[in-house]
């Protein structure tokens, strides 16, 4: 059909449309249809930027293309992991290993082969992702699972002026929000804390936490060894020309009849921590900005085939008794508090398996992690020790992995299906310039008053954000005993996200990142970052004003500094304090709530258990705790059009504290809390559609008397 006939027929179902609306008049009826063709006409123009193609992002392109947008450009740095599948739809197994943007790219090209679509195979945060690269798209929408990188792109878009469509979901619960520059409130104007969940793409490619290796060997080798295996594991996906050979076609999980169990147990070392290490070396982009990690083997850890036992298993324990089977205690090691070495996490690993196989066989095929099986934590404490090694990871003790092991969210399709639908939604909007009808969306878990889409009306811009309203910022810190580096890494990368810093004290110049840097230059600032910053060339004490930019981002803050001599060691732990940056809240559950099915508050007030600790992240990583607060929202009355809005006061859990991805939600309504994302870590187990929410800033202005009110449509 020609574009002339095609807008014709638009306009005709357009004009039936005005009818069932109650447009009488003929007026009314060309003003609807003006209005929806010129709708038509921005969206076929608009040059749009989307940054993930995970499970949002599937769902999002997918979206886009049918809705009319033609020219479409996707950033995403992951390949495909078979976990991806049973939600991502664009994928297929025979692309396991590939790019996420590329097979996207093509997959909607096959019912969209009309349109341009141009894909990025590359990390958002890339230097040549610049300013200038975002100033070419009318919106950037974000589908991302991680704190860093969504501050990242926040500040490109604020720097560039163009309008951001943040999102997130955890299981089912889920939001959109819009931020533009000057008419909203920026991603970063109210704290996004550190989020504890984790994507599991990132996890089986390129671990750079403890946590990743954690999740890694309690979600995918754990459960290959002892869970059922039927299900699709990434452990054993091999490379294309791997796959045909003989000696890779078996399945290598699998003990062979009458096969020693520590020969067993070395083989599959050998395979996950030798084999497969090296397979992922030989994809050379994956390393190109990244340590390469080392293949491990059990010939270089324990040489010797038989494991000596220090301790004696069989002392007092009942043959029936399986819970309190221990590698530990057959190894002879006690304290929990202490980190082994390599051989000594080695042992333990053919050690657990042995005895998982000797005095727990019947319920091998059926296992499922659980952090009160003492023999589970100590084989996955050994197992994400051992990788940890191998990626240059610090170890762990058995105490701090055990800690550090939280419950997987997972992700639900339909709850992506949704926020990309809403994605699309707010992004036409903001083609349209309607301001006045910009809504952050909350997804949530239970029917509130009937709804299970939550719209508020956005924040203005927070005037104390030191982003987008350049406001200084104080730190008080021992400037005798404080060095450079301290100031670098505790308060210029982990709370101001910055990537690329330059330092400056006035017209002298402290420190600065590049590649373009002479080597005098560099020997120069690693050796102001051992200075304290009292010693420094331009002498830091109190009441200097500190200049601290990031060329890539555009953003420049302005830090004046206050000494103090003493810092409380537990409260105060950095030794140093960020004012005008606001740090998360500590953690603070409420036990004695009650349950309801719908997840409403009570009477008394207190949040009910359905939502309380649900953390939906909205930023990249670390960790996050929920608390509860209180927060004036319009409640839905009544049915249809005769439904009232009228206020009403509901507890909130608040996100708190790194990734990679939190929302504020109102209480009653299991709405997504706030998180980005970083303490403690509860995985998440994707990416983007695990993506941690971040969402509803806090809703106090700095007075705990004072609520603001969001109009609910």
């Amino acid at each position: 059909m020609a574009p002339k006939q095609l807008s014709v027929v638009k306009a005709l179902t357009l004009a039936s449309m005005c009818r069932l609306m109650g447009c009488s008049s003929t007026g009314d009826q060309l003003l609807l249809i003006s209005r929806a063709l010129s709708s038509q006409e921005s969206i076929r123009r608009a040059k749009v930027l989307m940054v993930g193609a995970g499970g949002i992002g599937c769902e999002l392109l997918k979206n886009l293309a049918l809705s009319g947008f033609e020219d479409i450009h996707i950033i995403d740095m992951d390949t495909i992991e078979v976990s991806n599948l049973n939600r991502q739809f664009l994928f297929r197994q025979a692309h396991v290993g590939q790019s996420k943007a590329n097979v996207a790219r093509d997959a909607v090209l096959r019912f969209r082969p009309n349109i341009n679509i141009t894909p990025y195979h590359d990390n958002v945060k890339d230097s040549h992702f610049d300013v200038d690269f975002f100033k070419q798209f009318n919106v950037v929408l974000n589908g991302l699972d991680n704190l860093d990188a969504r501050r990242h792109v926040n500040r490109l878009c604020l720097a560039a002026e163009v309008p951001l469509v943040e999102s997130g979901t955890t299981g089912f619960l889920g939001q959109v929000t819009v931020h533009i520059k000057g008419k909203t409130e920026c991603y970063e104007c109210h704290p996004k804390p550190a989020p504890k969940k984790y994507p599991v793409c990132t996890i089986t490619s390129t671990p750079s936490k403890f946590i990743h290796c954690i999740v890694w060997a309690k979600e995918l080798l754990f459960a290959k060894l002892f869970g059922d295996k039927t299900q699709d594991n990434d452990l054993n996906v091999h490379s294309s020309d791997a796959s045909s050979s003989s000696e890779n076609s078996e399945d290598v999980f699998e003990r062979k009849k009458d096969e020693d169990i520590e020969d067993y147990g070395r083989r599959i070392f050998d395979h996950v921590f030798g084999y497969n290490i090296e397979l992922a070396l030989s994809k050379g982009d994956t390393w190109k900005n990244c340590s390469r990690p080392r293949p491990i083997y059990s010939k270089d850890t324990f040489p010797g085939k038989s494991i000596k036992h220090n301790g004696n298993i069989n002392k007092n324990v009942s043959t029936d008794d399986t819970s309190s089977v221990s590698a530990m205690a057959s190894l002879g090691i006690r304290s929990p508090q202490d980190v082994w070495s390599l051989m000594e996490n080695s042992k333990v690993f053919i050690e657990a398996l042995k005895l998982f196989f000797s005095r727990r066989e019947k319920d091998i095929g059926s296992l499922t992690f659980d952090k009160d099986d003492q023999l589970a934590v100590e084989f996955v404490t050994a197992a994400a020790n051992i990788r940890a090694s191998s990626f240059g990871i610090p170890l762990h003790s058995i105490f701090e992995a055990k800690g550090i092991a939280g419950n997987i969210v997972h992700a639900v399709a339909t709850t992506n299906a949704i926020i990309a639908g809403l994605i699309v939604i707010e992004a036409i909007k903001v083609l349209q310039n309607e301001t006045e009808n910009y809504r952050m969306t909350y997804c949530l878990e239970y029917p509130n008053r009937n709804m299970l889409l939550m719209p508020v009306e956005p924040y203005q811009s927070n005037k104390s954000c030191y982003v987008c309203s350049k406001m200084p910022l104080s730190l008080e810190v021992n400037t005798h005993r404080s060095k450079l580096r301290d100031f670098v890494e505790k308060i210029v990368e982990a709370k101001l996200g910055m990537h690329s810093p330059i330092i400056m004290h006035g017209s002298a110049l402290l420190y600065e990142v590049g590649d373009d840097l002479e080597e005098d230059m560099v020997a120069n600032y690693a050796a102001n970052l051992e200075k304290v910053l009292y010693d420094l060339p331009s002498q830091v004490a109190g009441g200097t004003t500190l200049t601290v930019e990031d060329m890539q981002q555009e953003l420049v803050c302005s830090v004046n500094i206050k000494h103090r001599d003493e810092f409380d060691e537990e409260k105060e732990p950095d030794g140093m304090v960020l004012d005008g940056w606001s740090q998360p809240p500590v953690e603070k559950r409420e036990e004695n709530c009650t349950v309801s099915n719908a997840g409403t508050s009570n009477s008394s007030g207190r949040v009910s258990k359905s939502y309380v600790g649900v953390e939906i992240i909205g930023v990249e990583e670390e960790s996050e705790a929920v608390t509860p607060m209180k927060r004036k929202l319009p409640a839905i009355i009544g049915h249809g059009q005769d439904a009232a809005v009228t206020p009403m006061k509901r507890k909130l859990p608040a996100i708190i504290g790194h990734g990679q991805d939190a929302a504020a939600s109102p209480a009653g309504s299991s709405i997504p809390p706030d998180t980005d994302n970083h303490g403690e870590v509860q995985v998440v187990d994707e990416d983007d559609d695990m993506v941690m929410l971040d969402g509803v800033p806090e809703v106090f202005d700095g007075d705990s008397s004072t609520y603001k009110k969001r109009k609910l449509v």
